[in-house]
């Protein structure tokens, strides 16, 4: 039995809820998933699982058994960037998440130009605009935009992320004009996350400004928000890095160029220093070099 395997097998179960769950997560049969946790329950001399058609949970040794595969796991993964020959290049697999637009536009070709570079590595992304635990979803690297960084992560400062409140020309003909940020009390803003009033904030003429904003239409994605914006919906509050090449087309235009939108830092966010392996921090250099030779990132 490749044991690593059977604990790699056991934390997906866990975490999917299901056997079939863990199967599709790991492209493996629900019979080859079965038989890997009866292996280890049988090397390890005890049931981890209470199994009924409805629902799966954990056994008292399955608990204890549980935090310390996952430790296992990260450690595999860790003797896995150990080099097998003389050179230094790195090695092994990163996995890697981030809000869509922003792996749509930056971390996809980054990927590509550090495969090219170092063959001997494997990048798996996931792009979710939500935050996901990193220990759990066992994520190497996740690039968040916020000025709110979780203190128990460490967190490394890339760059910049400037933001433009825009319309399309449609929805702009037939509204009232803006002349200040506070005129847009009475437009239809499409908000991020949730349903209802979201403030948003600038650096005005006069100094800060909260603006409560609301509208008919909210998202958890950015990039669902820009359609609807480009499809004359409302006014919205879009990453410039999105939204530039519409802006130089006329798709959008952008408003209140006298009130700049908070900036946000752009960071590369990780478990612990102990996690920053080589392959992690040539993969973060590069990132850090690609974004300081473009002025779009930059403060």
């Amino acid at each position: 039995m490749d044991r690593l395997t059977a604990l790699r097998v056991f934390v997906t179960v866990v975490e999917q809820g299901s056997l079939s769950g863990a199967g599709e997560k790991l492209a493996m049969s629900r019979a080859m998933v079965s038989r890997y946790l009866a292996e280890l329950e049988q090397w390890m001399g005890a049931r981890l699982l209470h199994r009924t058609t409805r629902r799966l949970s954990l056994t008292g040794p399955g608990e204890e058994a549980l935090d310390r595969a996952r430790a296992m796991l990260i450690l595999g993964e860790e003797m896995e960037q150990i080099a097998a020959r003389d050179d230094d290049a790195p090695r092994g697999q990163l996995r890697i998440t981030c809000c869509y637009s922003l792996s749509k536009t930056l971390l996809v070709t980054t990927a590509n130009a550090y495969l090219a570079r170092y063959p001997g590595t494997a990048i798996d992304i996931l792009p979710q605009d939500k935050t996901v635990n990193l220990v759990e979803e066992r994520i190497d690297l996740a690039l968040r935009i916020t000025n709110d960084l979780d203190p128990n992560l460490v967190a490394r400062r890339l760059g910049t992320c400037h933001s433009v409140v825009c319309a399309s020309p449609a929805y702009l003909a037939r509204q009232p004009p803006l002349h200040t940020a506070q005129d847009l009390a009475v437009h239809n803003c499409l908000t991020y996350n949730y349903f209802g009033k979201s403030l948003w904030e600038f650096n005005g003429p006069n100094g800060p400004e909260t603006v409560p904003v609301s509208g008919n239409l909210s998202a958890t994605i950015s990039n669902l928000l820009l359609e609807a914006t480009l499809g004359g919906a409302g006014i919205s509050l879009q990453p410039r890095y999105s939204v530039n090449h519409h802006l130089a087309r006329g798709e959008l235009i952008s408003l209140l160029p006298a009130w700049q939108p908070k900036r946000l830092g752009i960071y590369g966010v990780y478990g612990t220093r102990k996690q920053m392996t080589p392959l992690l921090r040539s993969f973060l250099d590069m990132l850090l070099d690609q974004m300081a030779n473009d002025p779009m990132w930059q403060k």
